[in-house]
């Protein structure tokens, strides 16, 4: 039986919080209805539904009708990518060459539809530099795409400085939309979503401690949606209202969100307390024999990546088989984005040129709000260990 103290895949999904997840079941089971529907039952699931989108509103400092709930970070993901199907004519997309499954594949199924898909190139830190994009935007560009936080090395993206970059690019003419994934980074980082120049973005409830298949697009300005139906969230994101789902993440962003402006808070403190935890670990994880912190310059450079995301190589013992000599430890952690496990292949660490042998014996500890540090003096022991069966 694996212990929640050992888990170390959070980056994958997060064990729900318990006390949230009863109350809004509670609340929703007496508010039943749909909230769609124009009787008294319906009104009261309307209420509630639209207190779930308000708190959300209040956590994020946006306004209550920029927030539309959605299935998941994949579906915020995909709704702004699809939008351009709606468009009269075609131009061309940027993304990030490190972006999530969620972003990279939808944009490849654009090309089939006569789109032009231009992956953003990441330096070997795995950042994407705003005089890059810069240099790729073209008079057709409609939208870019960079996610906050890798979700495999958990880099740190400057996405303010490129939202600056976009739109000084754009004086005096049409502005592209700037869309960032922040999946891996609500609850995990300070976050400023209301800075000028980002028109949208996603979030997930079950990285943060919420139900799986509830997730938030923020959309700064109201488009054109390409998917149909029923009209929900203002046509943006038809189909029947999961308001158990919305009053839950709700509570989960208002418990963990992280206000880039709010440095007194708990949340704010809890952020900094983690990041002296981790940079130990990374330091003690460095000084290992054959291990080799991926990127190596994270060591000297730990304000770029996110303290809840380390990706570390260890010399002779494929991602596999650390993963598999962890587990039988009671030690959860993975290879990489969960949404691709089932593949061989890394294309964010290929994107970042990292060598081949690097990329085969990589693995990803990820830490989330219940990860203690004594936890994590547990995982580099056992770690230290089974490393030292393999480079004496």
């Amino acid at each position: 039986m694996h212990s929640i103290d050992h888990y170390f895949d959070w980056a994958a999904t997060s064990p729900a919080d318990e006390d949230i997840v009863t109350e809004a079941l509670s609340k929703t089971l007496k508010c039943w209805g749909n909230p769609s529907s124009t009787h008294q039952i319906g009104k009261d699931a309307r209420v509630l539904f639209e207190e779930a989108r308000n708190l959300c509103a209040k956590t994020l400092k946006v306004k209550p009708e920029t927030i539309y709930f959605t299935s998941g970070g994949t579906e915020s993901d995909h709704i702004p990518l699809l939008a351009l199907l709606a468009k009269p004519s075609k131009g061309t997309v940027l993304i990030s060459s490190i972006e999530h499954p969620a972003v990279r594949e939808q944009a490849e199924a654009l090309k089939h539809c006569g789109w032009n898909v231009v992956a953003i190139p990441a330096d070997k830190d795995g950042v994407i530099q705003p005089e890059v994009v810069q240099s790729l935007l073209t008079s057709d560009t409609m939208l870019v795409c960079i996610m906050a936080v890798n979700n495999e090395t958990g880099v740190i993206q400057p996405v303010y400085k490129i939202a600056d970059t976009i739109s000084k690019w754009a004086e005096g003419k049409r502005k592209p939309k700037f869309h960032i994934d922040c999946v891996q980074a609500a609850g995990k980082i300070p976050l400023n979503l209301s800075y000028e120049g980002i028109d949208s973005a996603a979030f997930s409830s079950h990285k943060i401690c919420g139900p799986r298949g509830i997730g938030i697009l923020y959309s700064k300005d109201k488009f054109e949606p390409f998917l149909r139906g029923g009209g929900q969230e203002n046509g943006i994101r038809s189909g029947t209202e999961n308001t158990f789902g919305a009053v839950a993440f709700s509570k989960c962003l208002e418990r963990y969100y992280i206000e880039e402006s709010e440095k007194s808070s708990d949340q704010y403190k809890f952020f900094e307390n983690q990041k002296e935890i981790t940079n130990s670990f990374v330091k003690k994880l460095s000084e290992l024999k054959g291990a080799t912190i991926v990127p190596e310059s994270r060591l000297n450079k730990q304000e770029l990546f996110s303290p809840f995301v380390v990706q570390c190589a260890f010399n002779n013992i494929p991602g596999n088989v650390m993963l598999r000599a962890l587990d039988s430890k009671g030690f959860c952690i993975s290879t990489g984005s969960a949404c691709s496990s089932k593949k061989n292949s890394r294309p964010v660490l290929e994107a970042m040129h990292v060598d081949s042998k690097l990329r085969e014996t990589s693995v990803r500890f990820s830490f989330g709000p219940h990860t203690t540090e004594k936890a994590i003096n547990e995982l580099f022991e056992a770690v230290k260990e089974i490393n030292s069966t393999f480079n004496r």
